[in-house]
């Protein structure tokens, strides 16, 4: 081989090296800031592109639980996911566990690091926590989809003493016995046919949670819903998508930002994986478009 013709072969070689690695998904990066109370918040980051998708797991769970979401969205977006106080690696020192508290920890983050143009995807507990840090972060948000969290059916009335009866009774079996209630309440949210391994791991996580945490947490999430839905809800407006379980095929969309993935309980993006990022793509994609726009 010539001199000239290594010289070529080797800047070719370079140059496609560069291309590659100016395409390659950005590695997972893990850290941590300090919540407004100073309760540590752990966070990881992956992949590069805009918008952010920036994922809030749900009552008792933790960052890994978005692990098949991480693989697939990483490869086009940069993808944030954290555990909230008292999860998983976040710190516990928190009296009162409130939806505005962990939407500040989720803005925390997103201002950590710098993110301009995010959509926030909130699974159930995760959907209030969203819609707090939307309204933290202003602008900056362009979207927010709720997990299984609204427009479900389920409702907690507007009512302050109603609201606080009913919450009474819901939460009497968890202060009674907090790991087999906990665990026996998230085997209820699985469809026919559910992987029982998928099941019997996440109700073991819900059991062996910190029961102060847990019931703070649950009891704020009641209050909250009362105190904000339908109304914070309406205000998002078009920024507002909605992916919801439909274990036998035979429930009805109940708001037109609804989309149901048919075969699936309420741990939609653990069940169905698959049917869940192609449905959360398009819903990234519709908001990227409207925000676009603007």
């Amino acid at each position: 081989m010539t001199r000239p013709y290594r010289i070529l072969v080797a800047t070719t070689l370079a140059t496609a090296a560069l291309l590659l690695g100016a395409c390659a998904p950005k590695a997972p990066v893990t850290g941590t800031v300090t919540a407004a109370d100073q309760v540590a918040i752990k966070y990881e980051t992956a992949g590069r592109g805009e918008p952010a998708l920036v994922f809030v797991h749900c009552w008792t769970c933790n960052r890994g639980y978005w692990d098949k979401q991480v693989e697939h969205f990483a490869k086009r977006h940069q993808v944030v996911r954290l555990d909230l106080a008292g999860h998983g690696e976040s710190g516990r020192e928190r009296k009162d566990y409130t939806v505005e508290a962990f939407g500040g920890d989720v803005a925390a983050v997103v201002e950590k690091l710098g993110l301009k143009r995010v959509v926030l995807i909130g699974y159930s507990m995760g959907g209030s926590v969203s819609v707090e840090a939307a309204r933290r972060l202003g602008d900056r948000v362009i979207g927010v989809v709720g997990i299984d969290t609204f427009y479900t059916g389920f409702e907690v009335p507007n009512d302050e003493k109603k609201a606080a009866q009913m919450v009474g009774g819901f939460l009497k079996p968890f202060e009674e016995n907090y790991p087999e209630a906990s665990a026996n309440f998230m085997r209820g949210f699985f469809a026919p046919g559910a992987d029982p391994a998928l099941v019997e791991r996440i109700a073991k996580a819900a059991g062996s949670a910190d029961k102060n945490m847990a019931l703070s947490a649950m009891r704020n999430m009641f209050g909250w819903y009362s105190r904000n839905v339908p109304a914070a809800l309406d205000a998002l407006g078009p920024k507002l998508r909605n992916i919801n379980a439909n274990p036998k095929g035979d429930r009805k969309a109940l708001h037109p930002s609804v989309t149901l993935v048919t075969g699936s309980g309420h741990f939609i993006p653990q069940e169905k994986p698959v049917e869940f990022n192609q449905t959360l793509e398009t819903m990234v994609a519709e908001l990227t478009s409207a925000g676009a726009k603007k």
